[in-house]
């Protein structure tokens, strides 16, 4: 991932974290439609962790209140029932249900989820469910008026976030709301419920990034820091803004982007996942070589031990290495490159990330640059 990209990415989500519009879909859908690489679970997880900050700046005295006086609750009896103190356990309590549900559809999160299809529908679907909820609930309650069993219900709206154009901050609201809580009442605690269920989320997958990972270390922290100081200013105009506003033009909008995306996937503009768009490289790599690979052993078995003699002393000069010392995996001797056992696309140790392979040209094509070279080269 370029640092432009970054930083592009990185606005996106501290413009759209707090909003009921979805970040995690948005990162998703704007990457598709500029033509890159889906930046994955890990760089969302990790980059909400700069919005999450803006959540702590802005709430500081309240964050501090809550920490404070339910530490202190611990030991002192008559400070159990102060609403800080209470606050401390229901953010704990709500925020299991995402932490347990994080865990068991981890794969699901990182691939199944991703599809722009179902991004599309939850758009909608819960576009449609956050307006009629705004219009029709009956929204008297404050944040004095939580209870345990409030604090868990919020908690498995917030889970549903976990599936990308759902929105945490929309999922969470809309079931505060069905509560009976007002819309700032509602909007400052499912602020307050995400810090736990995304500092731990984003810890977690920081082992993720780099590696096969799209998202490098310096693209990651650029992304994330952008986020924060984006988020700090979205999440204090938004708490004005539904003081005296609904939730409606959030709706009109995810309605709108969701209908477009369905658009784009069904003319074909838009892919809708990643295994999608690399499906026909992939088939078409093994369609051409296995024949390939087929005749030459034919041919080898066939006449003359001439020949089986003097190929046997060539590669062992020109020897591309048969095994890759960096991954580990077989390198193609006509290709140059190693081939990814997991996704059948050939793997550029440099560049540390998968590149598609054009057999026509014989060139690859740098997924950063977009500029294609020749591979075999690398290994001559």
């Amino acid at each position: 991932m370029s640092i432009f990209e970054a930083i592009v990415l990185g606005l996106v989500q501290g413009l759209t974290e707090f909003l009921p519009i979805s970040s995690s879909g948005h990162l998703r859908v704007i990457s598709a439609l500029f033509g890159w690489p889906d930046p994955g679970a890990a760089f969302t997880a990790v980059s909400q962790i700069g919005t999450e900050l803006a959540v702590v700046v802005y709430f500081r005295k309240r964050i501090w209140a809550i920490i404070s006086t339910w530490t202190r609750s611990l030991f002192k009896r008559d400070l159990r029932g102060d609403i800080n103190a209470r606050m401390g356990w229901y953010v704990i309590l709500g925020s299991i249900p995402i932490g347990v549900l994080g865990l068991l559809l981890e794969d699901q999160i990182d691939s199944v989820f991703r599809d722009l299809r179902l991004i599309a529908l939850n758009l909608i679907i819960f576009g449609v469910l956050l307006g009629v909820v705004d219009r029709y609930a009956n929204k008297r309650r404050t944040l004095e008026d939580l209870t345990a069993s409030r604090g868990l219900t919020f908690g498995l709206f917030q889970a549903l976030a976990l599936i990308p154009g759902v929105s945490r901050s929309g999922g969470t609201i809309t079931g505060g709301m069905l509560l009976g809580f007002k819309r700032a009442e509602a909007a400052e605690y499912a602020f307050l419920l995400a810090l736990p269920a995304v500092f731990a989320s984003g810890v977690y997958k920081l082992t993720d990034i780099g590696g096969n990972e799209y998202a490098g270390w310096g693209a990651t922290i650029v992304g994330t820091l952008v986020a924060g100081v984006v988020g700090f200013v979205v999440i204090a105009w938004l708490m004005r803004f539904i003081s005296t506003n609904s939730f409606m033009p959030f709706v009109y909008y995810r309605v709108g982007l969701g209908i477009l995306i369905l658009a784009l996937v069904s003319w074909g503009v838009l892919e809708p996942n990643e295994a999608d768009e690399n499906q026909p490289a992939r088939s078409e790599i093994v369609s051409t070589e296995t024949p390939g690979e087929e005749t030459e052993e034919e041919a080898a078995s066939e006449p003359s031990p001439e020949p089986a003699t003097e190929p046997s002393e060539e590669p062992s000069e020109q020897a591309a290495p048969t095994v890759d010392p960096i991954t580990g995996w077989e390198i193609d001797p006509e290709v140059g490159l190693p081939r990814n056992p997991e996704t059948g696309l050939y793997h550029d140790s440099e560049l540390g990330m998968d590149v598609n392979y054009d057999v026509t040209s014989g060139l690859a094509t740098n997924p950063i640059t977009g500029e294609t070279y020749d591979p075999s080269l690398q290994y001559n």
